[in-house]
């Protein structure tokens, strides 16, 4: 077997070369200490079978993120056979960089320039036999979308070629390296040490420091690679293999999605549809869930009774654990289920990084970065999902940032739930497709509304408990690719929708049981659940809420997916979780329970700002390693939602 480690910048199309080359032959794996999962795949050509590690995405050796640093620590480890550094023929010159690091770490290296047919587009011709002859290395032209090269990457990898590429050093860092050998079993250990910038033997590490100075004194930013700043030739080899003859000028998108008047807008725009998609096409596969759960649990129940299953055991499975599972299911899926590939879909495309340069600039004067934009996306679909996101934040401090703040940003678990209230309270026109369009911008609204309190919530933190200074990042706008919809569909369904659904159901399971408990469990002929409802009343009141929603927002600690429901129950004295189809009985419910328009409003924003959900929260506690951050991320919404709901309801009390 032969263990390949896939290497390349982000955008260079490294996921779709492993991909094709593994199929459904891979999982994800975990490399001991890390947070960060990658993919390891396998490939049989004729009688080898190539074990392949999809590495995260990384522009250099010397890690500035978590994502980057499992990238380096594999390439380091030489814990492989060979290395396999996939290039893109537009930017090569950059990508050159992982290159060369790539080659004094592992003489056992095969450059791939992939998306070719692309750079033939473009009119760029690249020399691979004079590329392949400056790196002194095995380079292999393909296209991994169309199935070109592919046999003879594989040829090469068999092989096991090695580099006998010599980098040429400036001759003060070439008298350090020289130095540091003398401690060092070899020039592979010195120039190891100068990556990892770290070293127990105090000759060695100041002879690093000396590296360092003297790259800081010309000027050259020590967080891009060494191996880049000290190379002669890098810059004319790119200029040697690369000619590019196109003077056919070509319409720019970016002029439109990243101009300063042009590209917010825009961006909203495209919230909106994505909303308007998701919830228009949720509601038939939704419908469809709930009736199928309910003829079948309909049919078990009848069945566990003729089989003279007892009361106490059949009632709390089929009217508490099966009841919210299933709720959990029928709600959350259709939506996350639409979202995430069409949210997958502008990634591939290339419109996620356009949105993150719309606002950097936004986040840079509130404490952070424009990465953070890219996670609060994420959190649309999934606050865990954000949360995981916020790895590819470099800084510590910042990223911190982004996890605190994320659950300000509604995820598609509280979709139907305010989608309801607008329908309730301020749609309320006969026409189904205008009720629609008016939930869309009450929605993207609110969630506007949303951003802004990220940005004052993520200046507080970066004057307080998270001062720092604001770190600077690499914005990377890849071009314009044309998705794989095959592709998304599998990574987008089975990587997030299924993975997030799973969490969701593990913990709503125990939760549907504690709530048939509550619910059927009666002191001197009360329900423990209606008993907790009027102890929190008073208080509720004074957000312009009750007792019985401050209830159900506990109880849908695990899943938000189940709060209306538990309301609806609790204020029909119900012992089990009732569906009701038509919107117009619950609003009459609400109303006959002392609902206004003072309470739709302080519920819609209780709902944005609360405190995050059972997954999320699990999510936070194992990316940060900390209960202090944890409990923070618990604390900081839910006081921004009391004090904002108390703020609506004593000046829309006196208003009104």
């Amino acid at each position: 077997m032969i263990k390949v480690a896939l290497i390349g910048n982000p955008n260079v199309g490294k996921s779709t070369l492993f991909n094709e080359l593994t199929g459904l032959h891979q999982h994800t794996g975990n490399w001991t200490g890390k947070t960060v999962g990658s993919m390891v795949g396998y490939k049989k050509y004729k009688n080898e079978t190539f074990e392949i590690y999809d590495l995260p995405g990384t522009y250099s050796l010397i890690p500035h993120s978590e994502e980057e640093r499992v990238t380096s620590d594999f390439v380091i480890s030489k814990d492989y056979d060979v290395a396999l550094v996939v290039c893109d023929p537009l930017c090569l010159e950059r990508n050159l960089n992982l290159v060369i690091q790539t080659l004094e770490v592992s003489k056992n290296t095969v450059v791939c320039i992939n998306l070719i047919d692309e750079a033939k587009k473009e009119n760029i011709d690249i020399d691979i036999n004079k590329l392949s002859t400056y790196l002194g290395v095995k380079v292999v032209a393909i296209s991994a979308r169309k199935k070109i090269g592919i046999e003879e990457l594989l040829e090469s990898l068999m092989s096991y070629p090695h580099s006998s590429f010599n980098l040429e050093y400036e001759e003060k860092v070439e008298e350090c390296i020289t130095i540091i050998e003398k401690y060092t079993k070899s020039k592979f250990e010195s120039i190891k040490l100068i990556i990892d910038k770290s070293s127990t033997d105090p000759t060695v590490q100041e002879k690093i420091n000396q590296i360092n100075a003297y790259l800081l004194d010309n000027n050259i930013n020590f967080n891009d690679s060494v191996m880049k700043s000290v190379v002669k030739n890098c810059e004319y080899i790119t200029k040697n293999v690369i000619t590019k003859t196109s003077t056919k000028k070509k319409f720019n998108l970016d002029k439109i999605l990243t101009n300063k008047i042009t590209g917010i807008p825009i961006m909203i725009i495209m919230l909106m549809t994505l909303f308007w998609i998701s919830i228009v096409g949720a509601n038939y596969p939704s419908d469809l869930l709930f009736k199928m759960f309910t003829n079948f649990g309909a049919f078990l129940k009848e069945f566990l009774i003729n089989i003279n299953i007892p009361h106490f055991i059949y009632s709390p499975l089929m009217d508490g654990v099966y009841k919210v599972l299933t709720w959990v299911v029928a709600v959350m899926l259709p939506p996350m289920a639409i979202f995430f590939p069409l949210f997958t879909l502008l990634e591939d495309y290339g419109i996620l990084p356009r949105i993150a340069f719309n606002l950097d600039g936004y986040f840079e004067k509130n404490g952070t970065c424009g990465k953070q934009a890219l996670t609060m996306c994420m959190g649309i679909g999934c606050n865990a999902v954000g949360v995981t996101g916020a790895r590819i934040i470099d800084s510590k401090r910042e990223r911190l940032i982004a996890i605190l703040t994320n659950t300000f940003i509604p995820c598609n678990g509280r979709f139907p739930t305010l989608i309801m209230m607008f329908t309730m309270f301020f749609a309320v026109t006969s026409n189904s497709i205008l009720n629609t369009t008016i939930n869309v911008c009450l929605l993207t609204l609110f969630l506007i509304f949303a951003v802004l309190i990220t940005f004052l919530v993520s200046r507080i933190l970066s004057k307080t408990i998270l001062k720092g200074d604001n770190s600077f990042f690499i914005l990377e706008l890849p071009p314009y690719r044309k998705p794989q919809i095959t592709k998304i569909l599998v990574r987008s369904l089975i990587d997030r929708t299924l993975k997030i659904l799973a969490r969701a159901v593990i913990i709503a399971a125990p939760t549907g049981l504690i709530i048939w408990m509550l619910t059927n469990i009666t002191i001197n002929d009360v329900a423990i659940i209606n008993i907790i409802a009027n102890f929190l009343n008073d208080f509720g009141l004074l957000l312009g809420l009750d007792g019985v929603i401050l209830t159900a927002f506990i109880l849908g600690f695990p899943a938000n997916e189940i709060v209306l429901p538990i309301i609806i129950m609790t204020y029909l004295s119900s012992n089990v979780m009732i569906e009701i189809n038509d919107i117009s009985l619950i609003q009459n419910l609400f109303i006959q329970n002392g609902w206004t328009i003072i309470t739709a409003i302080c519920m819609i924003v209780f709902i944005i700002f609360h405190f995050p959900c059972s997954t999320t929260l699990i999510t936070i506690y194992k990316e940060t390693k900390s209960i202090k951050w944890t409990l923070l991320s618990f604390i900081i919404p839910l006081i921004i939602g009391i004090t904002l709901c108390m703020l609506i309801n004593f000046i829309l009390t006196i208003v009104l």
